[in-house]
């Protein structure tokens, strides 16, 4: 008969890695959205409102010149009509005739652009408030 010897088998004490994740990556996961979240909105919101005031801008230099065109035809401001709107629809533009500089073009909206007030373009070309230009 043959003896052999008979090993007792070792038992593998590895501990197996789980697929998921534990909660301190998970934690530092969370805490780097944050960080980055705390950093992209602000500078988020500073593009929309440059965007929004760029419609604003555009928006009263093309009714200036609508205005500046039907005035070589009528010689008045007082005649003229024109388009209220900015390009993208974001601003209200209105206009009245002004004696002293022609006229007084106005851009409002209800959107928090970023300017406590409206932007108006003047006949001289002024631009008020010079913050918000």
């Amino acid at each position: 008969m043959l003896l052999t010897r008979l090993r007792p088998r070792q038992q593998d004490h590895s501990i197996r890695r789980s697929g998921g994740f534990t909660l301190i990556e998970m934690l530092i996961t969370v805490a780097i959205i944050g960080i980055l979240a705390a950093i992209a909105i602000p500078g988020y919101q500073r593009y929309v409102e440059r965007s929004l005031r760029a419609d604003a801008q555009a928006g009263l230099n093309i009714a200036a010149g609508q205005l500046e065109r039907c005035y070589t035809r009528s010689y008045s401001y007082a005649k003229c009509d024109i388009t209220a709107d900015s390009p993208e629809g974001s601003y209200e533009i209105s206009y009245k005739p002004d004696g002293k500089v022609g006229f007084l073009i106005t851009a409002t909206t209800g959107r928090d652009d970023g300017c406590d007030k409206a932007l108006t373009l003047d006949g001289q070309g002024n631009r008020e408030p010079a913050e918000c230009w």
